[in-house]
């Protein structure tokens, strides 16, 4: 063969091995495809109620909408109690899901006063039996209802990995 016919080859192989069809199946199979289920569920059918759900999850992920530590609509009188609150209400929304504080992997603790962190934390820090997940405390100024802290967050299924 000579050099020029030698150099076109690659360029043939290329060419055939791009033309080539490709398979792709029409649907993924059953175990990928994901599953989306909500959580203490809301809809506009349920009239004038809060428009969110308390979570919901996509596969092994649940995403947690911020809550509130209010007692009967009252602002409890220490940040500890609220944090308490807010907390407890976490962890039963999680626990609805199969799931537990130590699933969390992020946190947003949203306050009205910087100044209640250190209340805020000693309690947090009681609701962890392994690792803390990353956590974000922002000071938000005022929130709905005069509540001090609004907490939201992410947890993945431990049992999932």
């Amino acid at each position: 063969m000579t050099p020029s016919v030698l150099r076109t080859l690659p360029i043939l192989a290329l060419a055939a091995a791009c033309a080539a069809p490709v398979d792709t199946p029409a649907d993924p199979p059953a175990d990928m495809q994901t599953m989306v289920e909500h959580i203490n569920a809301r809809s506009p059918a349920d009239g004038e109620v809060l428009p969110f759900s308390g979570a919901v999850r996509v596969g092994n992920t649940l995403y947690l909408s911020g809550m509130l530590g209010l007692e009967g609509g009252e602002v409890p009188e220490t940040a500890e109690q609220e944090a308490t609150n807010v907390l407890d209400g976490i962890k039963a929304t999680l626990e609805t899901a199969g799931l537990t504080m130590d699933d969390l992997v992020l946190v947003q603790v949203f306050a009205s006063d910087v100044e209640d962190y250190g209340a805020f934390n000693s309690v947090y820090r009681t609701y962890f039996t392994t690792e803390f997940p990353a956590r974000a405390f922002l000071g938000s100024g005022t929130l709905l209802y005069g509540a001090r802290f609004e907490v939201l967050g992410i947890a993945v299924s431990r049992d999932a990995h």
